[in-house]
């Protein structure tokens, strides 16, 4: 390689509450030579941080729109509703939409789960970021709904969380531009899907085998070390020894001169 020559990267994007840790280091372990960059983006923004050619591939929430991005789903968050330490439902172990009814309910503007209607009674307005929304539950504003990751994102001493039913989950994806499958997004692919080292994308398949009837053939028929219907082993007669006559006996050869 010369100077002018630059070695080539991999950016990957990720939206808050992903984890990209372990897929990180396994790239690093795999590919040495090929830098890795992490952007971290907004998740309204993930998707349009792709199609202008800002990363090469993202964690993003789905859905997206597959027109001309590709998305492989990986997992399913927990819902749960982000309280303060001192509220009535710190003893429970879970809640439910049901319980919010009375509740004021934060919806702030970068929600990432498809609410066909927020429960609970909603605020004078609305947080602009879900940042905002978890400082005012610590002031005792309200609640907030959101995937657990983000709660472990922005934890505080002073509130915790619980399993919320009956809500809406938000899903992680390896979301890329369908028109820019480069072997470097494949090989990421292989790495989130949990493909070995030794495995090989593209690997040709095992040609088929000869099957037995085609050997049988050219070798005149039955199988290799047996003789064909109605033959012996030794070019003996056409019945097999010890066969019996019409009449119930047993048929002797007769044996043969010798010229």
């Amino acid at each position: 390689m010369t100077g002018s020559e630059v070695p080539p990267a991999f950016r990957l994007a990720y939206v808050p509450g992903v984890t990209p840790t372990k897929w990180v280091r396994i790239w690093n372990e795999r590919l040495p030579g090929t830098p890795l960059t992490l952007v971290g983006v907004p998740a309204a923004d993930a998707a349009g941080l792709l199609r202008d050619g800002g990363a090469d591939a993202g964690f993003v929430r789905l859905p997206v729109d597959r027109t001309d991005l590709s998305a492989i789903p990986l997992y399913t968050e927990t819902t749960v509703v982000v309280i303060p330490k001192d509220h009535a439902a710190f003893s429970v172990e879970e809640m439910s939409v049901e319980d919010l009814a009375d509740e004021i309910v934060l919806h702030p503007l970068d929600d990432t789960l498809d609410w066909e209607r927020p429960p609970g009674r909603p605020a004078f307005e609305r947080p602009a970021t879900t940042a905002d929304a978890v400082e005012l539950v610590a002031a005792g504003v309200g609640l907030l709904v959101v995937p657990q990751s983000l709660a472990r994102l922005h934890h505080r001493k002073d509130l915790t969380y619980r399993p919320l039913t009956g809500a809406p989950e938000s899903r992680i994806a390896l979301s890329w531009p369908e028109e820019k499958t480069t072997d470097l997004v494949e090989e990421f692919i292989g790495i989130v899907r949990g493909r070995t080292v030794n495995s090989t994308r593209g690997r040709p398949p095992t040609p088929p085998q000869p099957k037995a009837g085609r050997a049988g053939k050219k070798s005149g028929g039955g199988a290799a070390g047996k003789p064909a219907a109605g033959k012996t082993s030794r070019g003996g007669s056409g019945r097999a020894a010890g066969s019996k006559n019409p009449k119930g006996g047993v048929k002797r050869g007769k044996p043969r001169r010798r010229p």
